[in-house]
């Protein structure tokens, strides 16, 4: 970590609020049998794979599937989901490292409109209060009210999140 940076997150507290959402995605969902989590492109789908590991550890019995899905945040044009699986009446939660605006997350759900899935839920590491679109996520790690002009980074290093960080 680089002292010029402002952490809000440090890699111990991401990894407890990341524990807390599992805990809450188990008990919203303790009818099912399997999840599918889909991170969104970058930091989103690292937080999708270690809440994968973390939900395991808490329920070894149930089946999750990893799924990742791509897009151009900015022109968000055309979004894919991969890979293939079957959507239909399962429980989706969709991934992203920081919440801003809810843009992503909208355009995020775009490829699972061709299918029926039972439920969607959305799950980010960091929430922001700019909402300009009508999705904010169901599991939020920490909210913080930030200015507009203010950025917040997700730290990855391999498949672990380090932190996070204010700039």
């Amino acid at each position: 970590m680089t002292a010029n940076k402002h952490y809000i997150l440090v890699e111990q507290t991401a990894a407890k609020k990341m524990q807390r959402m599992a805990l809450e995605i188990l008990e919203n969902n303790a009818d099912e049998q399997e999840l599918i989590i889909a991170g969104i492109d970058g930091g989103g789908t690292i937080v999708a794979q270690t809440m994968r590991d973390m939900l395991l550890q808490l329920n070894s019995s149930l089946t999750i599937h990893l799924a990742n899905i791509s897009l151009n945040k900015r022109q968000p044009d055309e979004v894919k989901i991969s890979p293939e699986l079957d959507y239909n009446y399962k429980v989706v939660i969709v991934v992203d490292d920081v919440a801003n605006s809810g843009r992503t997350l909208l355009y995020a759900l775009k490829p699972l409109l061709n299918w029926h899935p039972k439920k969607i839920q959305t799950l980010a590491l960091v929430g922001r209060h700019h909402n300009s679109f009508p999705v904010y996520p169901d599991y939020v790690g920490m909210e913080l009210a930030t200015t507009i002009e203010d950025h917040i980074f997700v730290e990855v290093e391999g498949n672990t999140v380090k932190g996070a960080y204010l700039q």
